[in-house]
């Protein structure tokens, strides 16, 4: 019998974000995975618009202005609020009691923020470290403080 048969670990990056649960066997194993759509696009697709131009008064020359933010990041982003949907709506299912999340700092706290008071209450811990090429047979050390701790009482 597992010590966290309920607990999801939720391991994200600005592209990528996995769905690991404990094992019966204690092993961790991927059991779905989202990948952003845009991840690997240039940030010349990712704009629908080419940048405005302007130009000086006492002369004829255009200068583009650059984007106010960086697409891939403004991506980042809305990938981490889509990542704490699927959270969200595996709370609403009740198909988690306990959450774990590893992800980048700058990710972290969106996802985090972006989560429903009834997931925030299941959330035992957060790892701000980007965890996702790392197979799931090497994330144990990673994770260990969490993994060997007792499951909270519910």
């Amino acid at each position: 019998m597992t010590r966290h048969p309920g607990l999801l670990i939720v391991i994200a990056d600005g592209a990528h974000a996995r769905f690991v649960r404990v094992a019966a066997d204690g092993g961790l194993h991927t059991a779905s995975s989202v990948d952003s759509a845009v991840a690997q696009k240039r940030a010349s697709d990712l704009i629908s618009d080419r940048p405005g131009a302007a130009f000086h008064s006492n002369a004829s020359a255009h200068h583009a202005l650059s984007p106010r933010s960086d697409p891939h990041a403004v991506a980042e982003q809305a990938f981490a609020r889509l990542v704490a949907a699927e959270i969200g709506a595996a709370c609403d299912q009740k198909a988690f009691d306990e959450l774990l999340l590893a992800a980048p700092p700058r990710l972290l706290n969106v996802i985090r923020d972006r989560l429903g008071a009834a997931c925030a209450a299941r959330l035992v811990g957060t790892l701000g470290k980007d965890l996702t090429k790392t197979p799931d047979d090497a994330l144990r050390p990673h994770l260990r403080h969490w993994l060997d701790a007792p499951p909270r009482a519910g």
